[in-house]
């Protein structure tokens, strides 16, 4: 029987890339033959850290909209007609069995491409606002993965799958203990403590009382 293949596209952001990767170990655990490939934007975070993962990745050239008409929305346009090319392309050679969405201008030429050819698709939305890539490819996915409540009205209800978000392996096993990690942050340990963690959109913190 041959190997399963997994094409896993987007990223731009940690926010989306991160959890890709957590999906990409994931897989890997439950199938060390499973063949992954990231499809990611030239010049983002992904060409970096996919790697540092141990995964191969292939990079297409894409950016994202500005709101008003200019020679760069003119730009942005033939970059996007450039990138579906490259993105069925990509498909052809490598014949995944899924294509995975995480979000972030790249995972929209792969996953509209995957749909086009019949292959089962996939988006994964971290946020409980959903980005401009995911709406308009959560009409085309087969499923969506979500991890908040709030998101839902966003999506076609029959697609909806409750996940949560994909962590890395390497955050939930560690074996410190809270007094090294107190002793680490420079925390006191007879006060309260307040993780702030900002999203794609970066995230405010008010503490009133």
């Amino acid at each position: 029987m041959k190997n399963k293949k997994i094409i896993i596209s987007g990223g731009g952001t940690g926010g989306h890339i991160f959890p890709a990767i957590a999906v990409a170990q994931a897989l890997k655990r439950i199938d060390n033959n499973i063949e992954i490939l990231f499809v990611g934007a030239k010049g983002k975070i992904e060409e970096i850290k996919v790697p540092e993962a141990g995964f191969d990745i292939k990079l297409i050239s894409i950016k994202g909209f500005q709101r008003k008409i200019s020679f760069e929305t003119l730009k942005n346009i033939l970059r996007l007609i450039k990138s579906l090319f490259r993105a069925f392309k990509i498909i052809r050679k490598f014949k995944p069995d899924v294509v995975v969405g995480v979000g972030g201008y790249a995972s929209g030429p792969v996953v509209f491409s995957a749909s086009l050819k019949g292959i089962p698709t996939l988006i994964q939305e971290q946020n409980s606002y959903p980005g401009i890539t995911n709406k308009i490819l959560s009409k085309k996915a087969d499923k969506i993965c979500i991890a908040y409540d709030a998101v839902k009205k966003y999506f076609p209800e029959d697609k909806i799958i409750e996940t949560g978000n994909p962590i890395r392996k390497k955050i939930t096993d560690t074996d410190a203990t809270r007094e090294e990690v107190l002793e680490f942050f420079n925390l006191e340990p007879d006060k309260k403590v307040i993780l702030s963690l900002g999203g794609s959109g970066g995230a405010k913190v008010s503490i009133t009382g």
